[in-house]
């Protein structure tokens, strides 16, 4: 007998500034440890003012973690102490395992409308692979699959498998599942999850009904602002609905608007979460000798 996952939270995501003065939307971080396990961070970054996000991210280290890019508009420059450099384009991913320490910096640019939208999410490593060699993936439009579903749904697969289709992110340890899902008006989308794992959608345009209640009155919505607690409240865009771990699957139902979301899973580690900035390790230990070895110059352990 399939089950499927009700809805545990509702976070509504949190004007906040990065790097230089990146102007973004926070969908969860800091505070939300360990809820969302083996994933540490989500970040909306939409705007079409350069002013807003031209100041960037400039060169800064990270130890412990893999940060994942995804663009839809503009472009982000990427350059890293490994060599790689490279242009994030409008539909690519970068998948970056920070592993024993990386440095790098992203300096986005806006589109010909100067419209720059993008995500970054942080998944944590375990304790036995945070020391692992540094690696840098970077996966253009063309090669992230979209396909069909039923009820004209569309999904573009980064990472994980739909209807034997793969993404073309694999090997990571986490065994996450990144997938950009459209739905039309009036339909459904049902997708099997993993027992055990976390599960999260982030509603990036229109809005649904994201559990077969087809209500969120009784859930625990976190962050600024209202939330409208109707019997039959749709979730529109810049909040994650984060799912209870009981089920085996999911169902997003629509009515008059059609809706795209971000849809992530991933096997929680389980382990401590020690965390300052940039850095993720599994102690307070951890932390100072990694700030330490970076103001010592020896943070770098891989060329």
């Amino acid at each position: 007998m399939t089950v499927n996952r009700r809805i545990g939270k509702i976070l509504r995501s949190r004007a906040t500034r990065e790097g230089a003065g990146v102007h973004l939307k926070r969908g969860f971080g800091f505070h939300e440890v360990p809820q969302l396990d083996p994933f540490l961070l989500f970040d909306d970054f939409h705007s079409g003012n350069p002013a807003e996000y031209l100041p960037g991210f400039p060169w800064h280290p990270h130890r412990g973690i893999e940060t994942i890019t995804y663009v839809l508009n503009g472009e982000v420059d990427h350059g890293d102490s490994m060599g790689n450099s490279g242009v994030i384009r409008s539909g690519d991913v970068q998948w970056m395992t920070a592993g024993s320490g990386i440095i790098h910096q992203e300096m986005p640019r806006g589109d010909e409308q100067n419209r720059l939208w993008g995500f970054q999410l942080w998944a944590n490593l375990p304790a036995s692979q945070k020391m692992m060699e540094p690696r840098y993936r970077e996966v253009e439009g063309r090669q992230i699959p979209e396909i069909p579903l039923p009820e004209g749904a569309r999904a573009r697969i980064i990472c994980g498998k739909i209807n034997d289709v793969q993404g073309p992110v694999q090997d990571i340890v986490t065994d996450p599942e990144y997938v950009d899902i459209s739905i039309p008006a009036n339909s459904s989308f049902r997708h099997p999850v993993k027992a055990g794992y976390t599960v999260f959608t982030y509603v990036t345009e229109g809005k649904a009904y994201f559990d077969e209640e087809r209500n969120a009155y009784k859930h625990d919505v976190v962050g600024a602002g209202y939330f409208d607690f109707k019997r039959e409240c749709q979730i529109g865009p810049e909040n994650v609905v984060l799912y209870e771990r009981e089920g085996d699957q999911i169902l997003v139902t629509t009515k008059e608007s059609a809706v795209r979301f971000l849809l992530v899973a991933g096997k929680p580690l389980g382990e401590p979460v020690a965390w300052y900035g940039p850095i993720v390790m599994n102690t307070q230990e951890e932390l100072e000798v990694a700030f330490e070895e970076y103001r010592k110059g020896t943070f770098l352990k891989h060329d």
